[in-house]
């Protein structure tokens, strides 16, 4: 590159949780690997948490803690250091009346040309528009998710819902044929609580979204044209640009917001190909304790090596820890419990066979771009509609089915990890949908050739 010419300077801005910070981190390096300065916006507590982890994991290894490239800095979200950021009606409330003007001032002391902002935070996009710099939306999940999205008017139309997000009907409905069904009380505003925060949350979705379709130059997304074939033929708009990864070595920082344990990798190293169960599910998932043992001894019962990642706040009761010491004891020789890691690392590694996974889009495509076959745990929203990908539409996992009481058994999880390990037919399937995506992130594919149609337009 012309070394005269100052590169061209982007800010990227995530919504604040981790399924959102790190496929827009990976963007970012993909970007600064394109000559490009990225200013990458966090709120307060998000930008600490991802500089503690960045330290952590630079401890001791002689290199820089920062991005290569990418300058992290961060605006407040409104809430004291003490509230609950769990809370989600208040959390949204708040970023809706706080971040947009602290996003305004960081654009015009930055003086970027180019927003590219996670969808999720339209309510900034306007702000943008207002100063001259044009938007670029990405969204973090599925195009099949943001194609629901823009048909929420038609939904409400046809008596789906209300028009505060409120369901009317409980069948599931279909937005197009081969698009996973989405249950009307599974949508992205779904949140436990009052009335009011579900009606909140209702407002910034819809808001954001439409914000997207006005202010937005082009809308890319997180997932490749294989995996979701019908919904981009329905929404050509948006444009797939994945699966998203910072680099062929997994190596780059992805902003996590806990300390990745590498020890993980150096067990898997020891365990034979196919054989690993991983388990995780993300940073939001929470397991009462009663279905956290059913859990852990479901795991036990299939007397096969897993790692399984277990963060500080996954149960939201008194688990006894003189139980959970005595459990790690009695699986000391064959499961591994660390309480954050490297994902893509470990899911790329040869000694991984199934994936239990909550099923957010992240871990979704991290599994699919590694040929891995799921046990499907969804939590809450588009993990459902994710689940019935996995399950119904690529035929590459399975679900976990709970009892009447709610509850996943022991023997249900025991018994589902066999199954999916078990059938050649789902790991061939798996393999097949991880080369696809390969094939659309090579040169010629159409993943590529979004993501140099995304970055001419940047340049612009």
């Amino acid at each position: 590159m012309d070394t005269a010419t100052p590169a061209p300077h982007v800010m990227v801005l995530p919504f604040p949780a981790q399924g959102h910070v790190t496929p827009l981190m990976e963007l970012s390096h993909r970007l600064v690997d394109r000559g490009f300065q990225v200013t990458f916006v966090n709120t307060e507590p998000i930008h600490a948490l991802v500089l503690d982890a960045l330290r952590l994991s630079a401890a001791g290894t002689g290199t820089s803690a920062l991005p290569d490239g990418i300058r992290l800095v961060s605006v407040p979200d409104g809430l004291a250091a003490g509230d609950d950021r769990r809370d989600l009606s208040r959390f949204v409330d708040e970023l809706l009346r706080c971040v947009p003007g602290h996003v305004e001032q960081l654009i015009s002391e930055t003086k970027v040309k180019w927003l590219v902002g996670d969808v999720n935070m339209g309510m900034c996009f306007e702000a943008a528009v207002k100063l001259g710099v044009r938007v670029a939306a990405v969204f973090p999940a599925s195009a099949a998710c943001l194609g629901t999205l823009f048909m929420v008017p038609q939904l409400i139309e046809d008596g789906f819902f209300d028009d505060k997000g409120f369901p009317k009907r409980n069948d599931s409905f279909e937005v197009g044929p081969g698009m996973p069904p989405v249950c009307p009380s599974q949508m992205p505003w779904s949140i436990d609580g009052a009335h009011e925060g579900q009606e909140v949350a209702y407002r910034l979705v819809t808001q954001n979204t439409e914000a997207a379709r006005r202010h937005a130059k082009i809308i890319v997304c997180n997932s490749f044209r294989d995996a979701e074939r019908a919904a981009f033929e329905q929404f050509p708009s948006i444009l797939p640009i994945g699966p998203l990864f910072a680099d062929a070595e997994l190596c780059k920082p992805v902003g996590q917001f806990l300390p990745e344990d590498t020890g993980c990798l150096r067990w898997l190293d020891a365990q034979p190909d196919r054989s690993v169960v991983y388990v995780a599910f993300g940073s939001f998932a929470i397991f009462d304790p009663r279905q956290f043992k059913e859990l852990a001894e479901g795991l036990e019962l299939t007397g096969r090596p897993f790692l399984w990642v277990v963060r500080p706040d996954f149960t939201n009761g008194d688990l006894s820890k003189a139980w959970f010491d005595e459990f790690q004891e009695r699986v000391a020789g064959t499961g591994m419990v660390v309480s954050w890691c490297p994902q893509q690392q470990v899911l790329a590694h040869r000694a991984v066979a199934c994936f239990v996974s909550h099923c957010g889009w992240n871990s979704t495509m991290e599994g699919v771009r590694n040929g891995v076959p799921f046990l499907c745990w969804p939590y809450f929203v588009d993990q459902f509609a994710n689940r019935s990908y996995i399950c119904d539409i690529w035929r590459t996992g399975l679900a976990v089915s709970p009892g009447e009481d709610g509850i996943v058994t022991k023997e249900e999880v025991s018994g589902k990890v066999e199954k999916v390990i078990g059938d050649e037919g789902m790991t061939e399937r798996a393999r097949m949908l991880r080369d696809a995506a390969c094939k659309c992130l090579g040169e010629g594919g159409s993943s590529s050739e979004n993501f140099c149609r995304f970055v001419d337009l940047l340049r612009e």
